[in-house]
């Protein structure tokens, strides 16, 4: 006997039949057009925009720069001849003195006026437009003074010994590579009118926190000895000091002329001096 199935071999779940699938819920936006050009342009600032924004970048790291690492100063005189001529432009690298380092003999310094020491040429600085960049680092400073440390804290200095060399803590120091040809009977000659014979004065100790030096062209100098007080002198109303805190920094590097460039570095010929003076060598 056969059996009359009358539905289907698989009958459909109730509700399903004539149904269609349901969709997957997708959200597309169509692309206006234009947009994917309206994006690019918007990942790039206008030229005169990015022009101000790096001008202004470059004038922040000038300033950074100058102000705590590397300055750059121009030489007023011709104290410093013939290692260094009037209107050389030099490069003055501030990070030796950070943290407690103080100058040391034989070191070339920058340093502020301590009162009186610029004659009205030397303090002369950048006019206009170049005295703005000065101010910024991107040019050359003027009015300040460059010369030679010649003595430290505690340090006595003497003219002269039979060679016609000065002593620092009684060790005579061979200047000869770096000094002008000497125009007299020592390397320290003092000014006319000094109350002191030009070859014969000592000085020192030096004051905690202060420095003694002096130019190489000792004839064309007005440093540290030229405002030493004479023996007789009282009151005696001029120091020959340089306080330490109106040091800038030390040289580094002549860069201009060209044909001129070179490293300054310290002379070996100060390594030799000792901590402290021999003892009688106080001249107080």
């Amino acid at each position: 006997m056969t059996n009359d199935a009358s539905g289907p071999e698989h009958p459909e779940e109730p509700g399903s039949q004539d149904q269609p699938a349901p969709e997957a819920s997708v959200s597309v936006e169509e692309a206006a057009p234009g947009d994917s050009e309206d994006t690019s342009e918007k990942k790039h600032l206008p030229v005169w925009q990015e022009s101000i924004l790096l001008l202004g970048i470059a004038l922040v790291l000038a300033i950074v720069i100058k102000t705590f690492f590397v300055q750059a100063f121009y030489i007023p005189s011709q104290s410093m001849e013939p290692g260094l001529i009037e209107n050389d432009r030099i490069l003055v690298q501030k990070v030796s003195y950070w943290f407690g380092g103080d100058p040391q003999r034989g070191d070339v310094i920058v340093f502020k006026d301590p009162g009186g020491w610029l004659s009205a040429e030397e303090d002369k600085s950048p006019t206009g437009v170049a005295n703005w960049l000065s101010k910024i680092g991107l040019y050359p400073t003027g009015g300040h003074l460059v010369k030679r440390v010649i003595g430290t804290e505690g340090d006595v200095i003497k003219c002269c010994d039979d060679q016609g060399r000065i002593l620092v803590n009684g060790q005579p120091i061979d200047e000869d590579d770096f000094l002008a040809k000497r125009e007299g009977e020592c390397d320290a000659v003092l000014p006319s009118g000094a109350g002191q014979k030009p070859c014969d004065w000592t000085v020192g100790p030096v004051p905690e926190g202060k420095l003694f030096v002096m130019g190489d062209n000792r004839t064309q100098s007005a440093d540290s000895r030229y405002h030493m007080c004479a023996p007789d002198q009282d009151p005696c109303t001029q120091s020959p000091w340089v306080d330490a805190d109106l040091v800038v920094g030390k040289v580094f590097s002549l860069v201009w002329p060209q044909s001129r460039w070179t490293w300054i570095s310290r002379p070996d010929d100060f390594d030799d001096v000792p901590d402290t003076p021999p003892a009688g060598s106080d001249p107080s």
